[in-house]
This record gives C-alpha cells, structure tokens and sequence, in this order.
C-alpha cells in the first residue's frame, strides 16, 4: 500500500537517518534570498485587484486544449475582468520546462500559471521561481481538502502548498482482450510479472503482434513505468536520498526486463508512444498513462483492457508510481498577476471542471466531490485508475528531485534494452552520476 507518510512528511525524513524526531528540525531547501517562496510566502493579498490578464502556459497534456478552451470560455463568463491567454508553451513537459527556464533568466514574459511536471517542480522551488500557494488558498477559500490526497501531497513541502493538481496520472497495464481470449487466457491483467512471462509465449503464438508485451519509449518514460519493475522486485532508483539503483534487487528486476527482449524475444521497446503501438495492434500489452485512455479506446479497433500494474517476485501491491503535472504561479510576476492566475486555478481545479477535465482526457479527477457518474457510464476502464490511487506509492526521491536524473535514467534504460549492455556496470555508472547530480544540486539547498 502507499506509504502513510504525506509528502510533507517523506521528504522532511528523507536522507537524515534519524526517525520522525527530524521532521521538527529539517523542513527542506532553504529559499531564503531576494524574489524567492520565502519572502512570497509573505504577501498579503487583501486589498489586492486581480490583473486584467495573464497567460497561461500549458503542453495540453492529454490532447486537452479543446476542454482547456472550454474551461477558460466558462471562466470568462464568470470573471470578464480577467482575460486567460492560452499559450501552447510546448509539446510535452520538457519543452515547457525549458521555457520557463529562459523566461525565468530573463525575467521576461512569465506566465500567470504555469503546467510543472513532477520532475520538474521542486527545481522550480529550490531556485524560488514559484511561490507558495498558502495565502491564496487562504484568500480564494480553496477547499484543500476536497482533493484527492495523494495528489494535493505531492506539492506540499516546508510545510507549505507549493501547487495544485492537474494532469495527473499513474500508469495502467493495457491489454488487447481479443489477443488474450485467442491465447486461452484470462481476461485480466496478470498480477505479477512472472505470471505474464508464462503468458507471454502463448501471446505471441497465437495474436500475430510483433510483441507480447511492449516498454513506453525511454525518454521520459523509463525513470517513471521503470519504478514498477523495480519495486517489484524490491528494488528503487533511491532509498530516500541514497542511490541505490546498483543494488541487486534493482539490477535483478532491470536484467528480467532486459531477457524479456533479448533472451525470452517475447518484448519491444516502443520507439516514440507505446499507447500508439498498442493501438495500432503492434503488442498485445503495454504500460502508458492513464491520460493515453481515451485516445487508445477511440483509435483502437479491438477490445481493449485495463488493469493495475503488475507486481514482482518480492511486491505484488504498492508499485504503482503517481505522476503527471500540476499548475503553479511564478514568483517573479505582480501580486495582481498571481491573483489573477490563483483565481482562475480554482475555477480550473473546481468539481465539475475537473470532471470535465478527467471526461476528455481520462486523467485523474482531482477532487473528491467531483461527480464522475457521466464519466464512468461513458468510460468505465477510468474506474480501474481511479482504484488503483489507492495502491500508488510516492516515486523515488531519485527520479522526482534530482535535475536532470530523468534523462540519465532514460539514457541508462537504453543502454540495458535497446544496447543490451551489462546491467550491472550500467547501473553503478547511473549511480555515480546521479550522486554527483545530488550532491552539487541537491544537498548544498538542504537545510537541517
């Protein structure tokens, strides 16, 4: 199950070795310094006039422009004195995180709200270039606990708000059911992999698919689905902020997955979108976001499965990762500006929003008042996702928080399963360079 400790919590603990007693005497990165969340944290926005506009920079994840569009028309309705700018700022998460990157250096054309990965957003914090959301909440009567525990959480640290949820997701386990009732098998996703190794042969045997079983494409991708693997069989990138993904738990689960393509031959690994390939019948089974739901039911032409995420030989529950994108406002905009992008960020993330949100997208709803029964009647496999929150597990300290540590997890997963090279070596070599990722960027913004 998902650790009952919040993210406040795990992160006030992780890497201090000394029990809960240090959550009194480490809170996390100090942010003290001209423009950044601790003097922010201090603004008072009583008297404060919305701005007349702000833009609001979004990669549309999910293919959500046309219900952001929506959202914003009902907004203005409601608030005409304040204008939202849709700004497409990139294609994917990375793209939009480089544009606040230059923007931020030149202290020119911020956004008002800002989509932040969950790779992304505790830079954002440790450098002071979002502020935290406390007072507005405050202010606006945001309803903080009307959302969905387990992702408010994930934005909270030093004991404060430092964004809200949006795009969130956790990976489901798609499975084409007509190749598996061919095969002579259930109609389920196995509980563990081993038992979908058992499958694997009579899959690829009967489906006519290129594979049985098909990896996301590694960038951006691997650090994330690669969790399940490695908790399953006990293993993680990081044990709160020790690297231990050369460990012989986390080498074991990364060398089963590279037989499964090069020994076993019944496994691809997807070379731009898995969901895609699944779709388009190339595999009869994949791991991809639950944001890819309804794309992959409107564009396959089988009958398409939903599951949990399979366990290992040492987990078979708690291995399944959250993740995703929430909205934060920028610190180095006017007060009004945050005011008017805070005010929109609760019509954004209101019930009936994030249902519509959640309807044509299939990622998470957000809000624990949000009435999902139009939603569920028309998509029923978004129940499956909606379980399976209760099974997440917070990501690995590794993957979340180190800058960059996603691309080096990917450039390491392409070494094991498109290179075939040696785990073992691939995984010490990952190991140093994600303590040396730690230690220059990390540790020094520590406070204890």
């Amino acid at each position: 199950m998902r650790t009952n400790l919040d993210r406040r919590h795990f992160l006030g603990l992780a890497g201090l070795g000394a029990g809960a007693a240090a959550l009194t005497a480490c809170g996390g990165p100090s942010t003290a310094g001209p423009g950044t969340a601790v003097e922010s944290a201090a603004v008072d926005f009583t008297n404060v006039k919305p701005a007349a506009s702000f833009d609001f920079w979004t990669n549309h994840p999910g293919k959500s422009q046309d219900v952001e569009k929506a959202i914003i028309s009902k907004f203005q309705a409601k608030f005409p004195d304040i204008k939202v700018n849709l700004v497409t700022a990139g294609a994917n998460y990375e793209e939009i995180a480089q544009k606040f990157q230059t923007s931020q250096a030149a202290k020119t054309g911020l956004p008002g709200l800002v989509v932040l990965s969950d790779v992304w957003w505790f830079r954002y914090f440790s450098n002071g270039s979002i502020i935290p959301i406390d007072n507005l909440v405050k202010h606006l009567d945001i309803q903080l606990d009307d959302f969905q525990k387990s992702l408010v959480d994930d934005y909270k640290y030093d004991n404060q708000q430092w964004a809200l949820p949006y795009g969130r997701s956790t990976p489901l386990f798609y499975y084409n059911k007509d190749h598996f009732k061919a095969a002579g098998l259930p109609d389920r996703a196995p509980a563990t992999w081993q038992e979908f190794a058992e499958w694997a042969p009579k899959l690829k045997a009967s489906s006519g698919a290129q594979y049985a079983y098909i990896y996301p494409a590694l960038a951006g991708y691997a650090g994330w689905t690669l969790q399940n693997n490695l908790w399953g069989w006990g293993g993680n990138w990081s044990k709160d902020w020790e690297i231990t993904c050369d460990s012989d738990k986390s080498v074991a689960a990364l060398q089963w997955a590279q037989d499964s393509i090069y020994k076993d031959g019944w496994a691809g690994v997807s070379s731009k979108e898995a969901a895609d390939d699944f779709a388009a019948g190339i595999t009869s089974a994949t791991i991809s976001s639950t944001g890819s739901l309804l794309g992959v039911l409107k564009a396959a032409k089988f009958n398409v499965g939903v599951g949990f995420l399979p366990g290992g030989p040492e987990a078979t529950t708690g291995v399944c990762p959250t993740g995703g994108a929430g909205l934060g406002i920028p610190s180095g905009i006017s007060k009004e500006e945050q005011l008017a992008a805070a005010t929109f960020l609760k019509f954004m993330t209101e019930p009936d929003n994030t249902a519509a949100f959640s309807a044509a997208t299939g990622y998470m709803p957000t809000r624990l008042s949000a009435d999902m029964s139009a939603v569920l009647a028309a998509t029923p496999q978004i129940k499956t996702a909606m379980d399976q929150l209760a099974v997440t597990r917070v990501q690995d300290n590794a993957r979340v928080f180190l800058p960059g540590a996603d691309q080096e997890m990917a450039k390491a997963a392409a070494k094991i399963l498109t290179q075939q090279g040696d785990v073992k070596a691939t995984m010490t070599e990952l190991k140093k360079t994600l303590e040396g990722i730690y230690t220059k960027d990390v540790k020094p913004k520590l406070k204890g």
